[in-house]
């Protein structure tokens, strides 16, 4: 899970002369928390396209501290994964952070249990790529897939509620609490507005992924002009039973929002957040013909002390997956 709200996108004027990405040699141990030596190369190709983040469930550090470790792990599984170096001030980048809504005080210092740190690690984070078994279904997603079935046939999610209120608890507030959900949804309508001229790829982790869906749904029913969007979510809730209820009560039928170019799915195995049908089987495409893509990832965050968080959005951040989607779209036509 995750934050940050640096409303300073920095957009940068100008064409995209170039099409192919730089590559450099990839090293250990990278100061992505420092600004490194400016790419002439990225700074050619990056143009018009901007990346709007969106964080996830729970309280986080505060709003700019959150938001240059999103751009920080972005840029490390850039490096490592592709050999791909872009300084910081050369990413284009807004991030909607919507944890003060419902936390009075930021997460700081000792508090913070989950920063975001450098792996230190040479090539490629891992993947599933190759290792079918890490790709298939858990035991527990299979068994959630069968009572998700049943719930819904029932009109009753007992299930989903408890996974709501004691996992997920950002989630059942955000359909609690009206305010709340209609504040948050304002956060990202606004940022979508300000990038109205560029290209635009949403990175929405958790339960962004659904305040990104509500945004981009409700637009179309109240002809809200969006800008063209490739989706990225990362371990999305979006095949709980209750909140596909939830979402054919507000917005219809269940498909990919008519604004999207692309949807990319990311998701762990062993991410809770994740369990259910592959979102390809529950969303159907636009009119445009566009469907979302599933794919099956491993995030590898270790917190501190080395315990695992399959959750959070870092490690989804620095995936060869994610990497290789945000390559594709900066180095795409303008």
């Amino acid at each position: 899970m995750t934050a940050g709200d640096g409303w300073g996108c920095g957009r940068r004027q100008g064409s995209r002369a170039a099409r192919k990405l730089s590559r450099s040699s990839v090293g250990a141990g990278r100061p992505y928390l420092a600004r490194p030596a400016l790419s002439s190369v990225w700074e050619r190709t990056l143009g018009r396209a901007h990346i709007i983040g969106i964080h996830g469930l729970a309280n986080k550090p505060p709003r700019d501290e959150k938001a240059a470790w999103w751009r920080a792990a972005i840029r490390e599984g850039l490096d490592r994964n592709l050999g791909l170096r872009v300084a910081e001030a050369d990413l284009s980048f807004t991030f909607v952070y919507w944890a003060d809504l419902r936390y009075p005080q930021p997460l700081a210092g000792d508090r913070n249990r989950e920063p975001y740190r450098p792996d230190h690690g040479l090539g490629p984070f891992p993947s599933p790529a190759g290792q079918p078994d890490r790709a298939e279904p858990t035991l527990t997603d299979r068994i959630y897939r069968g009572l998700s079935h049943l719930q819904e046939a029932a009109g009753l999610t007992p299930v989903d509620d408890l996974i709501l209120e004691y996992r997920l608890d950002d989630l059942w507030g955000y359909y609690e609490d009206a305010a709340f959900r209609a504040a948050a949804r304002a956060r990202l309508r606004d940022a979508l507005a300000a990038a109205a001229a560029d290209r635009v790829l949403i990175a929405a982790h958790s339960m962004g992924g659904l305040i990104a869906y509500d945004v981009l749904r409700a637009a179309e029913a109240d002809g809200t002009p969006m800008p063209r969007c490739d989706l990225v979510t990362l371990g999305a809730p979006l095949g709980l039973a209750e909140l596909k209820l939830k979402l054919a009560d507000e917005h219809g039928d269940l498909r990919v929002p008519a604004a999207l170019a692309a949807w990319t799915n990311l998701m762990d195995r062993q991410d809770i957040a994740t369990v259910g049908d592959d979102l390809a089987a529950l969303y159907a495409p636009n009119a445009a013909g566009v469907r979302v893509r599933d794919v099956p990832v491993i995030n590898a965050y270790r917190r501190p002390d080395g315990a695992e968080n399959r959750h959070k959005s870092y490690g989804y951040l620095r995936t060869p997956e994610f990497s290789r989607v945000l390559a594709a779209f900066l180095d795409a036509p303008g």
